[in-house]
This record gives C-alpha cells, structure tokens and sequence, in this order.
C-alpha cells in the first residue's frame, strides 16, 4: 500500500464509511473488522451497538485487545461503560476476565462494588490487585524514598553516634581537613541522623469520594498504602461524601482498602474537616492533604472556618483538586480563592509528581516555589 493509499485508508477509518465520507475506499477484512470494533462504540446512529447478549460483549471485548494497543483498548473500555452503559461487562466473570485492567477501571469497580453479583466479586479483586501491585511497582519506591530522605535531612545532628554518622555528608563537610601525609581526613565536624521518635510526622489524608474523585481515590489509596509502611510517619486515611469513614486500619492491604470506598453521593467536607480536626493531636507535626474539587454539599461557611482553624493551630494544609493524569479538573473557584487567602496551597497533582510533592512538604518547603519549580499554577 502506497502512502497515499494508508493515508487515506486512515481517513476511511475515522469517517466510518457513510455516503459521504469521500474517501470511496474499500476496506480490506482486517480492516473492515476494525472498522466494525469501532463503528459498534462510536457511531452515534447505533446506540448501544454491541448488542444485549454477553456474546457479543465478549466478542467484542476480544476484538478490540486483537486490533489496538492496551493504551487504547482501555480508552474504548472506559466509553463503552459510559457511553453505552455497559455496566454488565463487569457483571460477567468471563467478560471481566478479559477487560484490560486499569486505574479507570478500577475506579468503575469501586462505585459498583456493592452490587456487583457474589460470582464476579472475586475475579473483581483480582482486577483491582492487578492494577495495584503495577501501581505499587512503579509509586512505591520514589515515595518511600522521597518521605524517607526528607524526614531523615531533617533531623541531623553534629554530635551523632557512630552507627548515626552519615559518612557521605560528613567526608564532604571535612575534606579540608585532609592530611595527605597520612592519606586521610580528620573528621572535625561529624553529620549524622539524630535518634527519633517511632513517627516523625503525622499524615492525614482526607479524600473526597463522589463519582468524579474516583481515580484520584485510587491513587491516593496506593500512597496511603506506601507512607503507612514508613516508620517515620503515622498515615491516616480518611474518606468522605455525606458522611464520614475512617479507613486507616484498611492501609496495610490497598485492595480491600479500596473496596472499602464508595464513589457517588453527596459531598460534605466541613463534617470530614471537623472529624480531622478531632484525630490531630500534634497540629504542628501533621500534614493534612484534603483531595477534592471544594464544591461543598454541606455548610460551606463552617467549612472555610474549619480550614481556617486548621491552619491557625499550625496544621500545615495542602488541596489537591486532584490526583491523577486528567488534566485540569472543574473545582469550585470561590473556595479555592478562600483556601489560598489562608496560605493554603490548592492546584491538581499528577500521581509522579506526589512523592516530591510530599518530601517538600514534610521537609517545610515553600510549597509555592516547589509549585512554581514543577510549571504548576496554583488556584487563587
């Protein structure tokens, strides 16, 4: 096929075919298969174009994993669910089995948990445990090294004891004090990491769970999960709509951790604010991340008093309108603008960028400068 020819195969494609898509093209088998994948999701005449039987759902599903890189396979599972609400893709053991798994999917999984029939539950966890030991894999180790170096810097000391002593920084801090008559240094000044409490910091992360916050619940379950392993840091969960749950005994296992949160209703973050308020007991050693888009469902002057009092007793507040890969997410500007008048931090963070974000927090950065650093825009 010549490249005039692929190039207007491509259009032949994306146009679908009807009278008068210009093209006058006739695809090949492969490619009218494709054409068919796509045609059953897209083609706005068609609604509902897989089909009512689970045959052609499944077919389907398979076809799509034959034609398209897992990128865009997840990308076509995701508008099935919401644009032909083929919710009974995840009510099939066989069909689930072979969806492509992902963070949207198991977002999708968590809002339909309570419903999903008791033959599906298990090969739904098993979903949601593929995606999380993946997340695991690729988040773990720059947050715990990222937590972990930012508590240990900030607790050295010159007077450590020899199983204390950081070598790397003390050569560094006494290589003018180097004999070369004896081929050494005369360690003056000793760096170490001075002996700490079992929980340097408090972390509390306070999570909005309505429909739109179900990635961003995702991830934030995945990083609990991660600072909870940390000895230097006390890891709290906290998840809410119109009421509150508290989900820190769930942080050593993250699957169950995530079947234990229920996307959808309502929103009333002055009642999550004030149950935080109640679990903080050292205001000055604790890190609150509230991860919502702000449009409060409840009493939003007592929320903004909440935040405020917050941060007067030395809570050091962060808002995060979201934790994901989505861009730019809607949030309610007013109250943003509020937050920021308090010296409260508020933009979206991409999940990459959260261990660091958490080090400079933790280490008593400007928040501001490290946003400005990243080319992130914080609300006003």
């Amino acid at each position: 096929m010549t490249p005039e020819e692929q190039h207007i195969r491509k259009w032949r494609l994306v146009l679908g075919g009807d009278d008068n898509d210009g093209t006058a093209m006739q695809l090949e088998k492969n490619d009218q298969q494709i054409d068919n994948a796509l045609s059953a999701l897209y083609d706005s005449d068609r609604k509902g174009g897989l089909g009512p039987s689970s045959p052609n759902v499944s077919r389907w599903l398979g076809d799509i994993r034959s034609f398209f890189p897992n990128t865009v396979v997840q990308v076509m599972q995701q508008d099935a669910l919401e644009r032909l609400n083929l919710t009974q893709m995840l009510f099939e053991k066989e069909m689930l089995e072979q969806v492509e798994p992902d963070v949207h999917l198991v977002a999708t999984l968590m809002s339909l948990s309570k419903v999903i029939p008791d033959k599906t539950k298990d090969t739904a966890r098993q979903v949601v445990r593929k995606v999380v030991d993946a997340l695991l894999r690729k988040l773990a180790q720059p947050m715990q090294q990222a937590v972990t170096g930012s508590l240990n810097r900030s607790v050295r000391n010159t007077r450590p004891r020899h199983n204390e002593i950081n070598w790397h920084t003390t050569i560094l801090k006494n290589l003018k004090h180097y004999q070369p008559d004896y081929k050494t240094i005369i360690p003056e000044q000793r760096v170490g990491y001075g002996r700490r409490r079992s929980a340097l910091k408090d972390v509390v992360l306070c999570i909005d769970q309505s429909g739109s916050m179900g990635t961003s619940v995702v991830y934030s379950g995945i990083f609990g999960s991660v600072m909870a392993s940390i000895p230097a840091v006390n890891t709290r969960m906290v998840v809410f709509d119109t009421a509150v749950a508290d989900l820190t005994e769930e942080l050593n296992d993250p699957v169950d951790l995530l079947f234990g949160v229920q996307l959808g209703g309502g929103t009333d973050i002055n009642q999550a604010l004030t149950y935080c308020q109640q679990v903080i007991t050292r205001p000055l050693d604790t890190v609150l991340v509230l991860i919502t888009d702000l449009y409060e469902g409840g009493d939003e002057k007592a929320m903004r008093k909440r935040a405020a009092e917050l941060t007067e007793a030395g809570v050091q507040v962060i808002v995060l309108l979201a934790l994901n890969d989505e861009g730019a997410p809607f949030y309610d500007a007013s109250n943003a603008a509020y937050f920021y008048s308090l010296g409260i931090p508020v933009f979206a963070c991409t999940p990459d960028l959260f261990p660091d974000l958490m080090a400079a927090v933790l280490s008593k950065q400007d928040i501001t400068g490290w946003a400005a650093k990243e080319d992130i825009v914080l609300k006003k």
